[in-house]
């Protein structure tokens, strides 16, 4: 008796958009039960992690600032997961997005102008682009997994970090901390938008979301990226390049997440060793989650934002492990995963019989 994976001819669309809904609420209830064996109250627990950042108005700006980063990188994944590109080094192009504004701050520190501001803008994206170049140029020239390159950059971007705040754009003023000189005004967007408490990456993230929408629905580029995703053949007799659509999918990621660096040292004003957040890994979870659809995205960057809100409330109030919101993170990409395998298979058993002829 054996299992045995059969494709499905056709997915359902209603499973496609009800298995991430449910995926969710099945890691809450699995959390609740995790919770009570831990010796936690674990209804209590998970309300925190969930419900509360939602339903407390003080916690939006909060899940409003971590979600702006998760939406905007997650969107730029999302062009390579619908072509099979799968870009795992997105938190090493955005530290090298962060390190490449962070640079134009350094060379326009006694400046004043409106430019300042695109500029550094303009800069972390190419910065994140021009690093996500290096996987891209490995695929299409020697076969190397993009997967496996664009990783093992992440850690080359953070020697490069270390380096540059501990060295030549180390705050001389800084009381020999490791961080570069704080950003001037005319290098800082505003702290909020008008009077709604809310930060303005969220709306750069609510404009990609648009633009990224028409691409995918509406443009011949955004045809190619799904016909070589679902069917490469015909992409190769229709004429589409997937070295071409490799350099594409793996520069547009690169910089949406250089975009995101860099409105994330706006936010916090300066470089430190402390920089990484792993928004870069989670957003793998947020494309997923999202099922690369550009308005699942912005809903599943608010969800993931809500755990890591909901885990820092959780752990003041019910005193749960401080690694809780990874771990339920985790939990969610290990349901996407084995959901996406129920709609896109069948599972059957089947028996093998030894047959005899005499």
């Amino acid at each position: 008796m054996r299992l045995v994976l059969e494709k499905r001819l056709e997915q359902s669309q209603l499973m496609l958009i009800m298995t991430p809904i449910l995926s969710v609420i099945g890691v809450m209830i699995i959390g609740v039960i995790l919770f009570d064996a831990l010796g936690f109250d674990g209804f209590d627990a998970v309300w925190q992690l969930f419900i509360t950042p939602v339903i407390d108005s003080y916690k939006w700006r909060d899940v409003a600032t971590k979600a702006a980063p998760l939406i905007l990188i997650g969107l730029g994944l999302s062009i390579g997961n619908r072509a099979k590109i799968w870009n795992i080094g997105a938190e090493g192009q955005y530290i090298v997005g962060a390190l490449s504004a962070a640079g134009i701050s350094v060379l326009t520190q006694d400046l004043t102008g409106f430019w300042i501001i695109p500029l550094m803008l303009l800069g972390g994206m190419v910065g994140g682009a021009v690093y996500a170049a290096v996987p891209a140029g490995l695929k299409t020239r020697y076969g190397v997994s993009e997967v496996l390159s664009s990783l093992m950059l992440v850690y080359v971007s953070l020697q490069l970090l270390s380096y540059l705040i501990t060295g030549p754009w180390k705050d001389p003023n800084g009381m020999n901390f490791p961080q570069t000189a704080q950003l001037t005004e005319a290098q800082l967007l505003p702290r909020e938008l008008g009077d709604s408490g809310l930060p303005p990456g969220l709306l750069f993230a609510l404009v990609a979301m648009i633009i990224f929408a028409v691409i995918v629905d509406r443009t011949v580029f955004g045809f190619s990226i799904r016909t070589i995703g679902e069917a490469p053949q015909a992409a190769r007799f229709g004429g589409f390049k997937s070295n071409q659509i490799v350099w594409s999918a793996l520069m547009i990621s690169g910089a949406m997440a250089g975009l995101a660096g860099t409105l994330e040292v706006m936010q916090l004003t300066r470089l430190n060793l402390g920089f990484p957040s792993g928004y870069g890994f989670t957003a793998i979870i947020v494309s997923l989650l999202g099922r690369s659809n550009p308005i699942g995205v912005f809903i599943a960057g608010i969800v993931l934002a809500v755990t890591y809100v909901g885990g820092q409330v959780a752990q003041t109030v019910v005193h749960v492990p401080n690694a809780t919101a990874g771990l339920f993170q985790a939990l969610i990409l290990f349901a996407i995963l084995a959901s996406d395998l129920i709609v896109r298979y069948k599972i059957k058993i089947k028996t093998n019989r030894l047959q005899v002829q005499s």
